[in-house]
């Protein structure tokens, strides 16, 4: 399946109600309206093809980049490619959803993350947060430095409030990952979360959000589902 005949079955598939959707949390035109279920069966029958990824991914088209990250060959990007895929993200759906998400099943996941989140870009500093909530929901604990996961916390302890907003809730998602899905740090970031309290966040055109990472993890534990580990990251 080529680049044209792909994104005729995209624009085929889009809905308005989907669309508007997309729009009212950050997407621009040009949007299809897509829902990713519905992009499966296309999916199947590419499977894993990067270049085709790359050519979609830089339409602008927010169902084609979506769409690119399902077909991307993340163990085939470098470094420069994924700065490339950044620099295109232009809003959450896109940097957490889509980069942070192919980023994570690369063998440079951490490398590229820990760039990202010392960068002082707010979308940047999201998909690398972002990022580690997918690898912590994915790869065995002992894939991971004990002591580097604690210094993040650390670091989440002292900045959450004063982030950015988009910042601050993947810094909350990681709370509530390492809580639930890195069990050598659940009692200390049990601590951390109590003492962070409700983040709140601004969104523009919609209501403030008031997250609270203590009371997810509490959640998740009372439900049997410490040292929870998704089977797969990308669709």
């Amino acid at each position: 399946m080529d680049f044209d005949t792909v994104m005729q079955e995209l624009e085929a598939l889009g809905k308005e109600r989907t669309k508007k959707i997309y729009i009212s949390n950050g997407a621009q035109e040009p949007v299809f309206g897509v829902a990713t279920g519905a992009m499966k069966p296309i999916a199947k029958q590419i499977k894993i093809n990067q270049r085709l990824a790359d050519e979609l991914y830089a339409t602008g088209n927010y169902d084609a980049m979506y769409f690119a990250g399902i077909i991307a060959d993340p163990k085939a990007m470098t470094e420069s490619d994924f700065d490339r895929w950044m620099d295109a993200a232009y809003f959450y759906m896109l940097s957490d959803y889509v980069v942070a998400v192919t980023l994570s099943e690369s063998d440079i996941a951490q490398e590229v993350a820990d760039n990202w989140i010392a960068s002082n870009q707010e979308l940047r500093m999201s998909a690398g947060w972002s990022c580690y909530c997918w690898l912590l929901g994915n790869r065995p604990d002992n894939k991971f430095s004990e002591s580097k996961i604690s210094t993040m916390l650390d670091t989440v302890k002292a900045e959450i409030h004063d982030s950015p907003e988009r910042t601050k809730s993947a810094m909350n998602n990681f709370l509530s990952t390492v809580g639930i899905s890195y069990k050598p740090l659940n009692e200390k970031v049990l601590e951390i979360s109590r003492e962070v309290g409700i983040v709140e966040v601004k969104r523009e055109n919609k209501k403030r959000s008031f997250l609270n990472a203590y009371e997810s993890i509490q959640k998740e534990m009372d439900r049997g589902r410490l040292g929870f580990k998704r089977k797969y990251v990308r669709c």
